[in-house]
């Protein structure tokens, strides 16, 4: 027998789009610690079992759209110059998270990853790799030097330390692990 098929479109997009948005507008009111699935439910317009079904608690729901907030298909910069490329993705990540709302998902979505590499660090990951792999084996840095260099402290500073988070945060990290004559 065949797995069912997901529909991309039409209500289960609609419902999807209406669960984040509650999502986004709960945290933003109340924290995402006080969240809760019959909330969501609620404020989405949805049965709180369809939402149960899919993602089982607050925790793991609050994490899949922190997730999803900063989309990883987005298209990762490419100017041939790996430092240049990471101060325009690093800003990317910077902007992203100076919004509280950003914040606060990062916050519970990183509650809930527990001993687990969450989502949004794997995706991350992924593109910090990509990346690297862009300027090629002569490479001054790898891609867990980027997450260390550059996304830990951003991530430290969204979750502590927000208002911290400015327009010269990513080009101040990327000079840290790049110095002048490491770049690619």
């Amino acid at each position: 027998m065949a797995a069912p098929v997901r529909r991309t479109g039409g209500r289960s997009a609609a419902v999807l789009s209406s669960i984040r948005a509650a999502v986004e507008e709960l945290v933003r009111e109340r924290g995402a610690e006080r969240v809760t699935i019959p909330l969501v439910a609620e404020r989405a317009g949805v049965n709180p079992t369809s939402v149960y079904r899919r993602w089982g608690d607050a925790a793991t729901l609050i994490n899949d759209i922190a997730t999803y907030r900063l989309d990883p298909d987005r298209p990762i910069p490419d100017t041939g110059d790996l430092r240049a490329d990471l101060v325009a993705w690093a800003g990317e990540v910077v902007e992203h998270y100076r919004k509280p709302v950003n914040a606060a998902l990062l916050r519970g979505g990183a509650a809930t990853a527990g001993e687990r590499e969450s989502d949004c660090l794997r995706n991350r990951r992924a593109e910090a790799t990509m990346l690297v792999d862009r300027a090629g084996p002569g490479s001054p840095v790898t891609a867990d030097e980027v997450i260390d260099g550059v996304i830990a402290p951003i991530a430290y500073r969204a979750i502590f330390l927000p208002w911290t988070l400015d327009e010269a945060t990513a080009g101040r990290l990327v000079d840290r692990l790049l110095p002048t004559g490491r770049s690619a």
